[in-house]
């Protein structure tokens, strides 16, 4: 979870119970947290520049064009193009525990920068463009956005003469990663339709209708009708994962999904999943979701059992 420092609990003031509202001004960037200390329902919000939201504490219910309602939960984000009107529920604010929220309006200069820089010199090879368009874009932050975010936040709090300078590079950076978790997510969701003209998408439909052995790279490469190191590149670059880590982050999304019924036993999901060993599974498993496999199996079973 993204902590805000120190130095913003102490010096901000709440101006009312529901998004109590700090901002942070940079060259090329503003930062609001928004704050809800008591239940609130259909709340509107709107930024006239796009905006990366992420939440920090609590739960929201959000309410988006072309969207269904959905809850957005601690280590998520939203990106939102300028102008979208947010409809927010606070179902449970509270004094003591109150939803914490920031938002981040990035100037569309700086938007349209990073996106002709990546096209200038790492351009698309799979024809699937670089650019956010402009729906709207909900995601679980990796760890590098995490970190990439926790860090940004705390560049605008800090009075530090350099800290445009800073932030500027970190927004590239920041952009890179969100653009690269979208072409992800283009390829994860439309993979079928792509996969019949789109070397990549290709080269994924094989993983996951693979994913219960082990598969090389060299495999790979000769699905992907390219030479190894090129697919290696390609892939990487557009993915902004290795095709290694794709892989295990595939492998871990099934074990998900098979461990969400409680009579599967975990020697069957590591089996299905291409993992070599038990203990190799639950060290992996354990690393992202600080839980072994079987403690989120129950946990999920007790989330079940508390919403039946």
């Amino acid at each position: 979870m993204i902590k805000l420092p120190e130095r913003f609990v102490h010096h901000r003031r709440l101006q009312s119970l529901v998004e109590s509202q700090t901002t942070y001004t940079l060259e090329r960037a503003e930062m609001h947290v928004f704050e809800t200390h008591t239940e609130a329902s259909r709340v509107l919000l709107k930024f006239d520049q796009p905006v990366l939201a992420s939440m920090l504490e609590g739960k929201k219910v959000m309410h988006l064009r072309d969207l269904e309602a959905f809850d957005f939960l601690p280590g998520e984000s939203l990106v939102l193009p300028g102008g979208e009107t947010m409809c927010i529920d606070f179902p449970e604010a509270k004094m003591d525990e109150p939803t914490r929220c920031l938002a981040m309006a990035i100037s569309e200069e700086k938007i349209l920068e990073t996106i002709d820089k990546l096209n200038e010199t790492m351009p698309s090879e799979c024809d699937v463009p670089w650019d956010f368009g402009t729906g709207n874009f909900h995601l679980t932050n990796d760890r590098a956005i995490h970190q990439i975010i926790e860090r940004l936040l705390f560049l605008f709090i800090e009075n530090h003469p350099s800290k445009d300078l800073f932030a500027d590079f970190m927004l590239r950076e920041l952009l890179i990663r969100l653009l690269q978790t979208k072409k992800r997510r283009i390829y994860t969701e439309d993979t079928p339709s792509l996969s019949s003209s789109n070397r990549l998408a290709c080269a994924m439909q094989h993983i996951r209708n693979n994913l219960d052995r082990q598969i090389s790279i060299q495999e790979l490469s000769r699905v992907a009708c390219m030479s190894e190191s090129n697919f290696h590149r390609v892939f990487k670059n557009e993915m902004g994962v290795s095709p290694v880590d794709f892989i295990i982050n595939e492998r871990i999304r099934l074990a998900c999904s098979m461990l969400q019924d409680s009579s599967c036993k975990i020697k069957e999901v590591y089996h299905a999943c291409g993992f070599n060993s038990m203990s190799y599974f639950s060290r992996v498993f354990k690393r992202r979701f600080q839980l072994s496999p079987k403690e989120y199996q129950m946990k999920h079973a007790r989330n079940n059992a508390f919403h039946s």
